[in-house]
C-alpha cells in the first residue's frame, strides 16, 4: 500500500469516522478522475466524490493533480428535500478537518459551503472566485444559473454566476435517472465548455452519478461519451469483499404485490397499518403529491398508534427540515409510518423494515428498494408494490405507460423473492433526450437585456420535464404598510409550487411579482397567467391561506399562513438605484482599491496574461462615469461642496439626495435611470481602450451589457434628435478626472453614436463590439462572463463586501 493511500485513509477516517471503501479511495488517489460513477445506492457516493475533491484539491502530493482540480464544486441534486442534509454532512466533515470557512475576510485558506435554493443568500461565495468552495443546490437553481437566467436571484447577478459556474468548476450530478431534461442540459453544457472554451488554466469538468446508469444516456447531439468519457468508476472485487458491502448487497427483502391500488386510499391505508411493525419504520412512496396527501389523510383518519410523517417537495425549508428530522429520528415503541413522494429517492440515508411503493420506472424502483433494509440489518424485511391503473388518461404521470409496464413485468417475476441489490436484474433502460439546448441558444442567453415587452428567454424547458416545473411563493401580511418597499424573501420563506397551479392561484388569490425596474411588488391581474412562469418568485397574502406546516402547499387551506421573518433580508435595488454608501472616497481612491483587489484575485488564480491587461484597464475606467454631472448631482450640494477631493465615487448615507424617481429631469441634473457605468464604458472607448476593457467597465453592475437602449419613462432631451440612454445623453461633457494609478480622464464629450446599429462615425456599434467579443474563439461567452465576475467581485469587495450594487 502506498504512502498516499495510507494518508488518504487517515484523511477519510478523520472526516467520517470510518475507513473508505476501496472504490472511494481509488476515486481520490487514481491518476485519472472519472466522468461517471456507477455505484449501488447506500454505498457512499456523496462521501466519495466530495472527500476525493477536497483531497485532490488540497492534499494530493502530486502538483499536477492539485493544479488541475477546479476550485469550485457544484453538487447538483434532482430534489430539494435533502439539500440541507447534504450541506450539514459536508460542513461536519470540513469542521472535523479544520477546513470549514464562512466566506469572511479571514477565511482564504478554508472551504466555504453554500446552499442555493432560491431567495436571498448571504453566503458571498461569488465574491471570492480565487477561493475553494462547495455549492450545493437543486438542478433548478444550479442549471438556471449556468444558463445565465438564475432562478431566485437578482437578474443583475446572473452574469456573475454564469461566469463562475462555467469556469474553474467541477459539476457533480447525483442520481441522474431523476434529472429528466436537466441531464441533457448538463451534458450539453459540458460539451460547450469543451468546444467553445473556458479560461485555459481553469478547467471545467463534470461527473454524473447513479446506481443505475446506461452510458448511452449520456449521448447527445454535442456530447459523445465514447470520446468525452475516459473513466467509469464502479465497484470491483475488492469492494465486494468488504463485509459491509456484502451485507448491503445481499440484504433480504421479500417482494409482494399490495392488495389495493392507489385509487383506494382508505383500503390501502388499512393494509399499510396491518403490515406495519411496531417500533420500526414503514415507508410508503407514491408518485404524486396529490396521492401522497390523500393517503396521508386516510391514514390520519385511522388514528394508528404509529407516528405519521408526510414528506414531499412542497414545504417551506423550515417545515421541511422538521419533517426530514421526523423521518430520520429513531422510531418510538409504536414506530413511524412515512408517506413520501419520489423525493425520498435521492440521497436519503434512511432504512425501513416495511416498504410500500407505487409502480414506477425501474431506475426509480431500484432507488426506492434501497430504502428498505438498507444495511441488511433485518432478516424479515418486506416490500409491497402498489399497482398504478392505466385505464385513465395521464394516470401514469409523471412517468410514461411504457416505463410502468416494463417495471410491472419485472416485478411480477420476483413475486415472493428477495430483491437485495445482488438479486436485481441488469435492465437495459432507455433515456430519451426530449429538449436539447444548442450552441446558438447559449450564445443568445449571454445577453441579459429583456426584450421590448420586458420578457426573457424561457429556459425552463431545458431544466425539468413539463410536469415537474416549479415556481416559488412566499407569504406576507398585505396590511403591513411597508410591503411594497420590503425586502426580497429569504429562502426559508419560499415554498415550491407546480406550474399546473398557476390558474387557480391567480384566479383565487391576490398575487404580486417583483418589478426589477421600479423595485416594488406589483399585482398580477386576474387572467394574466403568463406573468408567472417557472423560476419566478411570487408574493401572496398570508391571510388568504394556501399552506400548512403539516401538509405543505395546499390551495384548499384557508387558514392564515404564519410569516417567517428575517432581520437580515437582502434588498434587490431597483434599476435606477445609484447610492454608493460608505466613507467619502474620490473616484481615484476607490478605483485604486478596485485595481488592488483585481490584481490580487488574478495573482491567486494565475489568470491568462492575455486577459489581465484588459481587466486592469476595465477596473481603472469602471467608475470614470461617476465624474458625470448627473452622478455628482445625486449628492447634496452642501455635502459635495465640503468634500475636498471631488469628484466623489462614494459618500456617507446622509450625503445623498432622495431617489429622483421622476419621468422628467431634475433641474439639478439628476436623471431617472442614470447609469454611471454606461458613461464609463463609452469614455473608455473614446479614450483608446480596447473593446474588452470598455465592456468590462460598463458591465460591472450587470445592468449595462450587450446593448445600449433607452428605458421606459426615461427623461429625454428637448432636442428630439439627440441620442439618450440610461440617463446618458449625446454631447454630455465629462470633466477631466483623476482615475488613480497615474491615469487621467481628459475632458470628454460623450458620443452616443455607439448605440446606433452598424458602423458609426466612431466605428462599430456597441452591440457589434460586444457580439464580436462573445463570438471570438479566443474569448467567447464563458470567458467573457468569468471576467465580468472578477470585475464585480473586485468592485464589491472594494466597496465593503457586496453591500452596494
Amino acid at each position: 500500500m502506498s504512502s498516499s493511500s495510507n494518508e488518504y485513509q487517515q484523511f477519510f477516517r478523520d472526516a467520517t469516522g470510518h475507513l473508505p471503501y476501496p472504490y472511494q479511495e481509488k476515486l481520490a488517489t487514481s491518476d485519472n478522475f472519472p466522468e461517471v460513477i456507477e455505484v449501488p445506492t447506500g454505498l457512499g457516493k456523496t462521501d466519495a466524490i466530495i472527500l476525493a475533491w477536497i483531497w485532490r484539491r488540497r492534499f494530493d502530493p502530486r502538483n499536477d493533480v492539485r493544479n488541475s482540480t477546479p476550485r469550485r464544486l457544484f453538487f447538483c441534486l434532482p430534489m430539494r428535500v435533502l439539500v440541507e442534509q447534504t450541506r450539514d454532512k459536508v460542513e461536519k466533515w470540513l469542521d472535523k478537518l479544520n477546513l470549514l470557512g464562512k466566506n469572511s475576510t479571514n477565511d482564504g485558506e478554508k472551504i466555504s459551503v453554500t446552499v442555493l435554493m432560491g431567495g436571498e443568500d448571504k453566503h458571498n461565495w461569488d465574491l471570492y472566485p480565487e477561493r475553494d468552495a462547495i455549492i450545493i443546490g437543486t438542478q433548478d437553481m444550479l442549471i438556471s444559473r449556468a444558463l445565465n437566467r438564475g432562478y431566485g436571484m437578482s437578474r443583475y447577478r446572473w452574469p456573475t454566476h454564469f461566469g463562475l459556474m462555467n469556469n474553474d468548476c467541477l459539476w457533480v450530478m447525483d442520481e441522474i435517472q431523476l434529472m429528466g431534461k436537466g441531464l441533457s442540459t448538463t451534458l450539453q453544457l459540458q460539451a460547450f465548455r469543451n468546444k467553445i472554451g473556458t479560461i485555459d488554466s481553469l478547467p471545467a469538468k463534470s461527473v454524473w452519478m447513479s446506481a443505475t446508469l446506461n452510458k448511452e444516456w449520456l449521448k447527445t447531439v454535442d456530447y459523445n461519451p465514447e470520446k468525452e468519457i475516459n473513466k467509469v468508476q464502479k465497484l470491483d472485487e475488492d469492494d465486494l469483499k468488504e463485509p459491509l458491502v456484502n451485507k448491503r448487497n445481499n440484504a433480504i427483502k421479500i417482494l409482494r404485490k399490495a392488495k389495493h391500488d392507489s385509487t383506494k386510499p382508505k383500503e390501502l391505508a388499512e393494509e399499510i397499518i396491518s403490515k406495519h411493525k411496531a417500533g420500526y419504520r414503514t415507508l410508503v412512496v407514491v408518485n404524486t403529491v396529490k396521492r401522497a396527501t390523500e393517503l396521508y389523510e386516510a391514514l390520519e383518519k385511522k388514528k394508528p398508534d404509529a407516528s405519521l410523517v408526510l414528506i414531499h417537495s412542497r414545504f417551506r425549508p423550515s417545515d421541511r427540515k422538521k419533517v426530514v428530522q421526523s423521518l430520520l429520528d429513531e422510531p418510538n415503541e409504536f414506530g413511524t409510518i412515512i408517506v413520501s413522494t419520489q423525493v425520498i429517492e435521492a440521497g436519503v440515508d434512511v432504512s425501513a423494515k416495511v416498504l410500500f411503493t407505487e409502480l414506477c420506472p425501474w431506475s426509480s424502483l431500484v432507488q426506492r428498494l434501497g430504502r428498505c433494509n438498507r444495511s441488511g440489518e433485518y432478516d424479515d424485511a418486506e416490500i409491497y408494490w402498489i399497482d398504478v391503473l392505466l385505464d385513465k388518461k395521464n394516470s401514469a404521470l409523471p412517468y410514461t405507460e411504457e416505463e410502468l409496464s416494463k417495471s410491472y413485468d419485472i416485478l411480477t417475476e420476483f413475486e415472493g423473492c428477495s430483491v437485495g441489490p445482488a438479486n436485481l436484474p441488469a435492465v437495459d433502460l432507455n433515456f430519451t433526450h426530449k429538449q436539447i439546448i444548442r450552441k446558438k441558444e447559449i450564445f443568445e442567453l449571454f445577453d441579459t437585456t429583456p426584450d421590448l415587452t420586458g420578457s426573457d428567454i424561457d429556459i425552463s424547458r431545458y431544466i425539468r420535464d413539463d410536469e415537474e416545473m416549479d415556481f416559488s411563493v412566499f407569504w406576507r401580511d398585505f396590511n403591513y404598510s411597508g410591503i411594497f418597499d420590503d425586502s426580497l424573501p429569504h429562502r426559508d420563506e419560499l415554498c415550491s409550487v407546480p406550474v399546473s397551479d398557476i390558474k387557480n392561484l391567480v384566479d383565487k388569490h391576490t398575487v404580486r411579482i417583483w418589478d426589477h425596474l421600479d423595485g416594488e411588488w406589483k399585482v398580477v391581474r386576474k387572467g394574466n397567467y403568463s406573468d408567472i412562469y417557472p423560476g419566478v418568485t411570487v408574493l401572496l397574502d398570508s391571510k388568504e391561506g394556501g399552506y400548512s406546516s403539516e401538509k405543505g402547499w395546499d390551495l384548499k387551506s384557508k387558514k392564515a399562513v404564519d410569516e417567517i421573518s428575517h432581520a437580515d433580508k437582502g434588498i434587490e435595488k431597483p434599476y435606477s438605484d445609484y447610492i454608493s454608501e460608505g466613507k467619502w472616497e474620490s473616484v481615484a481612491e476607490h478605483t485604486d482599491e478596485v485595481c488592488r483587489e483585481i490584481e490580487s484575485i488574478m495573482n491567486k488564480i494565475g489568470l491568462d496574461g492575455n486577459f489581465s491587461g484588459s481587466l486592469i484597464d476595465g477596473a481603472r475606467w469602471h467608475d470614470a462615469g461617476k465624474a458625470h454631472r448627473s452622478f455628482q448631482a445625486l449628492i447634496k450640494d452642501e455635502e459635495l461642496e465640503s468634500y475636498s477631493n471631488p469628484p466623489a465615487a462614494k459618500a456617507p448615507k446622509g450625503a445623498w439626495k432622495g431617489n429622483p424617481g421622476l419621468n422628467k429631469c431634475n433641474e439639478d441634473g439628476r436623471r431617472k435611470f442614470f447609469r454611471h457605468e454606461l458613461a464609463s464604458g463609452i469614455l473608455a472607448l473614446m479614450n483608446g481602450k480596447s473593446d474588452l476593457a470598455a465592456y468590462l467597465a460598463a458591465a460591472h453592475h450587470g445592468k449595462v451589457r450587450g446593448s445600449i437602449r433607452s428605458m421606459p419613462d426615461e427623461c429625454v432631451p428637448l432636442d428630439k434628435e439627440r441620442r439618450y440612454a440610461r440617463g446618458v445623453w449625446d454631447g454630455d461633457i465629462v470633466p477631466e478626472t483623476d482615475l488613480g494609478g497615474g491615469v487621467k480622464l481628459p475632458e470628454t464629450e460623450i458620443d452616443l453614436s455607439f448605440m446606433d446599429l452598424g458602423e458609426g462615425r466612431k466605428g462599430p456599434s456597441w452591440s457589434a463590439r460586444v457580439l464580436n467579443l462573445r463570438d471570438s474563439p479566443d474569448i467567447g461567452p464563458f470567458r467573457l462572463a468569468y471576467m465580468e465576475a472578477l470585475m464585480k467581485a473586485s468592485d464589491e469587495r472594494a466597496s465593503g463586501g457586496g453591500k452596494n450594487d
